[in-house]
């Protein structure tokens, strides 16, 4: 099987989740083929699909916010229209009915990072609350669930609120 066959899968893979997921992808098809071919590169290297607009570590711990979709694909839409690399896009911008702008990269550094802050009404719940930090969804439990059952992403893309 040729590489681009594989990139093409991908694509189609692509497709079917933000499909069914209700999210838009940039509306550019070779645009969108380089954005394609970018995270089934970062796949095929790291084993996971990191955003190719940004530098990946290489480590999957070091580099759960950027894995695709990363935490900051929703802010983004909601903000400005469209994820930092724009493969994913608001459904007005889907359409041709608005631009596209640059827009900032929210990823702190390392240093700069910071603790998400517990509501004191989570606090009074006899198991631990995980939230997912790619779609927000929540879930009280002892353990993260295998998947998120909104957004699709692993257990790893959880944290523990309380």
């Amino acid at each position: 099987m040729s590489k681009d066959k594989n990139i093409h899968q991908y694509l189609d893979e692509l497709k079917e989740y933000a499909k069914e997921s209700g999210y838009f992808l940039n509306p550019d098809p070779d645009f969108l083929f380089e954005l394609a071919k970018g995270l089934y590169e970062n796949e095929q290297r790291y084993g996971y699909p990191a955003c190719p607009c940004r530098l990946s570590k290489g480590d999957r711990e070091k580099d759960l916010d950027i894995i695709c979709p990363c935490d900051y694909r929703d802010p983004d839409l909601s903000e400005f229209g469209t994820c930092y690399c724009a493969l994913y896009v608001d459904e007005e911008t889907a359409k041709g009915n608005k631009d596209f702008e640059p827009i900032p990269d929210r990823r702190k550094s390392e240093k700069s990072k910071t603790k998400t802050i517990v509501s004191p009404a989570f606090s009074k719940s006899t198991y631990p609350i995980w939230r997912c930090k790619v779609c927000g969804y929540l879930c009280a439990r002892e353990a993260p669930p295998e998947k998120c059952p909104i957004c699709k992403v692993s257990k790893d893309r959880f944290e523990q609120l309380g």
